[in-house]
């Protein structure tokens, strides 16, 4: 009987032991998973406190190479835009030296041609004074105006030459055209209207608005020489000049050819 109290004493203290070890045993374990629970929250703690450290240089680093980029791409553009600026000063500079130089040659140009168109004028009015005397009052005023604007500065050169060489083809037309006009013949208290007739510089004839008189000009005797048998002549080519009709031979006075003097 002691025996048994004795076992079950011993059994008792075993399992209290055991019970006290266990319950140690789950204290420590406890311990353990607290310590490694906070060890893993600073661990995490840690490494975003470093990802974000990350983060930030990465972002710091990816904002210094886009204004890397941006600064590079802005010093290309402003190279460029420099090297075309030059290209432009130096073709100013070029235009500037150019017109200099046209300058300095217009100066003397106009030196030069003032006294060639002068020299043209005086051989224009030459001519006509000594041409045959057909359209002469258009022509003699024609002749005044180019007088009148050569002295004047508001005229340009380019525009003084222009009229001139254009005074000079009127003539030259003249050369090649059949006209027909009305026009005076004589002067004073003896001048009367006629109707004169053309030949480009060959002939100038005239006849009488009732057709009773019919002449012509003599360019040896420089006068008028009254012919009536010219007078179909002179009728025919009016009606040519004024296009009454087709074109049709004429007959009229020439003068004899001369032998041109060397």
């Amino acid at each position: 009987m002691s025996l048994s109290i004795t076992r079950i004493t011993r059994t008792l203290a075993s399992v209290v032991v055991a019970g006290v070890v266990a319950v140690a045993a789950q204290q420590a374990s406890a311990q353990s998973l607290d310590k490694a629970i906070a060890t893993q929250g600073e661990a995490d703690k840690a490494a975003a406190s470093s990802q974000k450290r990350i983060n930030e240089i990465r972002d710091r680093l990816q904002d210094a190479a886009s204004r890397y980029a941006s600064a590079t791409a802005d010093a290309e553009s402003l190279e460029k835009y420099n090297s075309q600026l030059d290209k432009q000063v130096k073709a100013q500079r070029d235009e500037v030296s150019s017109i200099e130089t046209q300058l300095l040659e217009i100066e003397t140009t106009s030196r030069e041609v003032q006294p060639l168109m002068k020299r043209m004028v005086d051989t224009l009015q030459k001519f006509v004074s000594l041409d045959t005397p057909f359209l002469l009052a258009e022509r003699t005023s024609r002749v005044q105006t180019l007088q009148d604007i050569m002295p004047r500065a508001d005229v340009t050169i380019s525009e003084k030459y222009r009229r001139i060489i254009e005074a000079y083809q009127i003539e030259l037309e003249y050369g090649r055209t059949l006209e027909s006009y009305d026009g005076l013949l004589g002067s004073g208290p003896d001048a009367r209207t006629v109707s004169f007739v053309r030949l480009g510089r060959v002939a100038l004839l005239y006849q009488t608005l009732d057709g009773a008189e019919t002449g012509y000009w003599d360019a040896e005797k420089k006068d008028w020489v009254l012919d009536n048998s010219y007078a179909a002549a002179v009728a025919e080519a009016r009606r040519v000049a004024e296009k009454d009709g087709p074109p049709n031979l004429l007959t009229v006075p020439v003068p004899a050819p001369k032998e041109a003097r060397s």
